[in-house]
């Protein structure tokens, strides 16, 4: 055995038999909605949770403005972040990160839906209504101290950024759901109209043939893309800006490629042990079309995308070689 695999056994060891219990969590093999959810299947992923829980913190301690305080966070910092008293649990949701899905469980978590237990028959549309959640600024400044305890379950799901980039793209500029058609008549179109020489009548019009390296131009194209300058559109906002994990701590950080155990973890820690996360979802085939669309675009406007999002490449330990085949130096 080598001297880096005698240290990964080490951590694996110290992070199941010492410090897991430090977090409170006792497992038992339980039956959730006929997922078989087992101890061994919560520790093998609360090990690997941990593990993404002190990278990510050691990342935040590289950051250069890692000096916020909670107490610092404006309302709309805390706009994503939801929060359920009663099972002590914070989320906060990421658009394109099956966050339909995860308000869904929660409504059922929250007995905001009484039409029976299988989330997938609640309206997506219901399940992003305003209002229908408490956030994290609905609370005293007491009651949010005691979300950053270690009673609470603060739970972010993240996904590779240019993988929720694209996923965003053609869910919002290449699809045809009234959700798509309302993005392309009013981003389609300014994209079209500020990026397209001799673009025709007719996509002037509909704004619905959205190239993807003309989306990327207008994210590098700031004056175009960012309200006021300062932020984009939720669905392709920087992770980092949503959820601002370094001041939130979360201590379960799923990630989309494990979403269901990541999932199972997060439920069971917040006591919904009659709840599973949906298992019925569609995977996603954005992470096969990666380099199809990424390809033909220029490595300097990779590289300037890559830049705006490198917070969240480097919190969430992703790279580029999927995209790229190699990383940048």
């Amino acid at each position: 055995m080598t001297h880096n695999n005698q240290l990964v056994y080490i951590s694996l060891w110290l992070l199941l038999t010492v410090f897991r219990p430090l977090v409170g969590a006792t497992f038992e093999d339980g039956n959730n909605n006929n997922v078989k959810i087992t101890k061994q299947s919560l520790e093998l992923t609360q090990t690997i949770n941990m593990q993404r829980q002190e990278y990510m913190q050691r990342q935040c301690e590289l950051l250069e403005n890692n000096t916020q305080t909670l107490d610092d966070l404006t309302e709309l910092q805390m706009d994503h972040m939801i929060v359920d008293r009663e099972h002590k649990l914070l989320y906060c949701y990421v658009p394109k990160v099956a966050c339909t899905n995860w308000k869904r469980v929660l409504m059922l978590l929250t007995g905001k839906w009484q039409n029976g237990t299988d989330p997938l028959q609640i309206p997506g549309s219901l399940a992003h209504s305003v209002g229908l959640f408490t956030k994290l600024y609905d609370l005293t400044d007491e009651e949010r101290a005691q979300v950053l305890g270690e009673d609470y379950t603060r739970f972010i799901l993240v996904r590779h950024p240019f993988e929720r980039l694209l996923s965003a793209y053609r869910n919002k500029l290449e699809g045809d759901s009234p959700s798509a058609r309302y993005f392309q008549s009013r981003v389609g179109r300014q994209i079209v109209r500020e990026l397209r020489p001799g673009a025709t009548n007719e996509s002037l019009e509909l704004g619905d043939d959205v190239q993807f390296g003309e989306f990327v131009q207008y994210l590098l194209t700031p004056e175009l893309s960012r309200s006021n300058q300062s932020a984009y559109n939720e669905h392709w906002e920087v992770i980092a800006n949503l959820c601002n994990p370094c001041v939130m701590k979360y201590n379960v950080v799923g990630k989309y490629e494990t979403l269901l155990d990541d999932s199972a973890l997060a439920l069971y820690l917040a006591g919904g042990k009659n709840l599973t996360f949906p298992t019925g979802h569609k995977p996603s085939s954005t992470r096969a079309n990666l380099r199809k669309y990424f390809d033909p675009l220029p490595i300097g406007a990779i590289r300037r995308l890559y830049e705006i999002y490198e917070e969240d490449f480097r919190l969430f330990d992703y790279g580029l070689d999927d995209v790229l085949g190699f990383e940048f130096g």
